[in-house]
């Protein structure tokens, strides 16, 4: 221990209810002790060295803590309650006890100071029942206190409002000298946001019955910066003319700042590599939600349109993807694809890679740094400071962050936007599989859409397709639709839906899509529906083209008295047919038959019915009557009210409303086909 540092003055413990004794030098020599001791211990005369004042053998754990705590200054405290050793003059019995030792200087030179409390009536307390009394509880957190307070900075607060520091310290970490009383200039130093919850507790803790008091809050330190501690005090009550009373409080306060930022590193860490990597822009809300309110007032995304940054040579346009702000603040202008031109300080960030922080005068932000509609919000926030943050994943910048801090928040010190940085960083994994799902998804997509060729012109009749991918990233791929005409002039017409939603499926349905074609136009004699799903079934089992296919075949002839229309259905929902007038229903037929890739050997069943003038012939995928939400029977309830309500519409038209029936989280594929009145 320095020589500078300050003496403690150990009767400022004479009224104090634990038993306070101090030992000097290495031989530990008793030079104080308080009435407490004395009525605990037995009265130990001055000048004894701590061997002869303790001299019963029990005592030798006790004095080898001492050794420790006089070598290296750690303090040290024992919990389990011990039993008194010795019968010195004066001493009231056996009795239990629990203790602490912290290495201190007093003008006795350096030495060790010992804090007992006389815990005899906890132990009996706690032989006859499990569970501590709130009275016990208070005692034994009013220790808690007292023996962690010495090894901190130590005040004392006496009932007329006046403040003494024990153990200095506060002027070294605030730069301010130390005050007397709690009265405004002392708050001053106090983060903003963080003194009325401060003021809160504190009146709390003296409302009613004295409790303890613990807080942890921002102050301001003599570099300028808010370092977080946490204080702790406890009531410590004399006896007046009314019965207890606080005689004065002891508190504690420590610098745990480091504590502090290391526990949100870790939990801002764990939070950011939760961020779900499935579709990217959900990945975008995430990263910003993850760092609101704890390092930012207010947090956006910008997206890049290229995956390596900017380009070598003209403008650069950033989206903004996502946003977030804490509580308090004006609300976030919603999300339309707002897009701006990448201004200088912008610029530099992608290209450096390197974080940069602007300050600048309450709700005034400078122009060009980020879109009009952000800086009309910073400005209505009375943002004070912004900080631009890259994004990267593989080394490249596919995006950057804009943290703000807003009204009373200081801008953020060094430290803050290093931990930014290595929290949005720590999102770098689950951005790539973001990045690589859109990537197979658009891959995906140009696959389904370049083999969903347009559907044929058929005299006597309308007929019109619609494929609608689903709004994730993922959900895509597997649906397809399929018209053309046979040698003979049917008119031939699939629809299905291969299990999976990736670009495996949507390789497997072009496969399934070209061998139904080639089955049903090279057949060498009439073949139904059912004979050509039974074929199918057996190459696409045979090749595994896919491991689960729903399919629906119709073959559509124009007769005298009509359309016929012959099908067989593979496991999919069954064709709906909207009439000219009454109601639409579902052609369900007498049974299910098995989707392809389950069963070759059970037999295929075949369905007819005659279109007249003006009915309808709808095909579909499960994702339009499918959802999260609701039950099959629901959503094909909803699509056959929904038929019926827009029947008059002409077809393509239809396809268009019908679809918008749907969960735009699954694919959806649709084929109408109405005969001319």
């Amino acid at each position: 221990m320095d020589a500078a540092e300050p003496e403690l003055v150990p009767e400022v413990f004479d009224q104090a209810i634990v038993a306070v004794s101090l030992f000097s030098g290495p031989d530990h020599r008793l030079v104080y002790r308080n009435e407490a001791f004395g009525k605990l211990f037995g009265r130990r005369a001055l000048d004894l060295t701590a061997a002869e004042a303790f001299a019963d053998e029990r005592a030798e754990a006790f004095l080898t803590l001492m050794d420790q705590v006089y070598a290296d200054g750690l303090a040290r405290q024992v919990t389990a309650p011990r039993a008194t050793v010795g019968t010195g003059p004066g001493a009231p019995g056996p009795r239990h006890f629990v203790y602490s030792c912290t290495r201190v200087r007093s003008r006795h030179g350096l030495g060790v100071l010992a804090l007992g409390i006389d815990t005899t009536r906890e132990v009996a307390a706690a032989e006859r029942a499990e569970q501590l009394s709130r009275q016990r509880q208070q005692t034994l957190e009013r220790y808690e206190a007292l023996i962690s307070a010495v090894s901190q900075m130590v005040w004392l607060l006496r009932p007329d409002g006046s403040m003494t520091e024990l153990v200095e310290g506060w002027e070294d970490l605030t730069g301010a000298p130390w005050r007397s009383a709690m009265d405004p200039g002392w708050l001053e130093l106090i983060h903003p946001r963080d003194a009325p919850e401060l003021v809160r507790v504190w009146s709390r803790a003296l409302s009613g019955t004295p409790t303890m008091f613990e807080s942890t809050f921002r102050v301001l330190t003599a570099s300028g910066e808010y370092r977080h501690v946490k204080v702790r005090a406890v009531p410590v009550l004399g006896t007046g003319d009314n019965g207890e009373q606080v005689a004065e409080w002891v508190g504690a306060t420590a610098d745990i700042e480091d504590q502090w930022r290391a526990r949100l590193r870790e939990q801002l860490l764990a939070r950011v590599s939760a961020v779900p990597g499935h579709h990217l822009q959900g990945a975008f809300a995430a990263m910003a939600e993850a760092v609101v309110p704890e390092l930012t007032d207010a947090c956006a995304v910008f997206r890049l349109p290229q995956s390596d940054g900017l380009p070598s040579s003209g403008a650069t346009i950033a989206t903004r993807v996502a946003s977030a702000a804490r509580t308090g603040l004006p609300g976030l202008p919603a999300l339309r694809s707002q897009s701006y031109q990448v201004g200088p300080v912008a610029r530099e960030v992608i290209e450096s890679g390197r974080p940069r922080l602007l300050t600048f005068a309450a709700g005034h932000p400078p122009e060009g740094v980020l879109p009009d509609v952000s800086l009309r919000w910073l400005a209505a926030a009375r943002a004070t400071s912004l900080v631009l943050v890259p994004i990267l994943v593989d080394s490249a910048v596919v995006a950057f962050a804009a943290a703000a801090g807003c009204g009373d928040s200081p801008p953020p010190s060094a430290a803050d936007i290093e931990l930014l940085r290595e929290v949005l960083q720590q999102a770098q994994r689950p951005l790539r599989n973001a990045l690589e799902h859109q990537h197979t998804r658009r891959t995906a997509l140009i696959l389904q859409r370049a083999q969903l060729t347009p559907t044929p012109e058929v005299p006597g009749a309308d007929l019109a397709a619609r494929y609608q991918p689903a709004s994730t990233t993922a959900e895509i791929g597997g649906d397809w639709y399929d018209a053309f005409f046979l040698p003979d002039g049917t008119l031939a017409l699939a629809i299905g839906d291969i299990a999976g939603h990736d670009l495996t499926a949507a390789t497997a349905m072009g496969q399934l899509r070209s061998m139904l074609r080639a089955l049903a136009f090279n057949s060498n004699r009439p073949a139904t529906p059912a004979d050509i799903l039974a074929q199918l079934d057996r190459v696409a089992e045979g090749l595994q083209v896919a491991p689960f296919v729903t399919l629906v075949h119709v073959h559509l002839t124009l007769r005298a008295d009509g359309w016929h229309a012959v099908w067989a259905s593979a496991g999919h929902p069954p064709p709906l047919l909207i009439p000219a007038d009454g109601p639409a229903r579902f052609l369900t037929g007498r049974r299910v038959d098995l989707p392809l890739c389950v069963d070759q050997d059970v037999a295929r069943s075949v369905h007819r019915r005659i279109l007249g003038p003006g009915d309808t012939l709808l095909l579909y995928t499960d994702g339009l009557v499918e959802s999260h939400e609701a039950g099959l029977a629901e959503g094909m309830n909803r699509l056959a009210a929904a038929a019926t309500a827009n029947r008059h519409l002409p077809v393509e038209e239809l396809c268009d409303e019908l679809r918008r029936v749907g969960d735009r989280r699954d694919d959806v594929a649709l084929l109408l086909f109405r005969p001319r009145l």
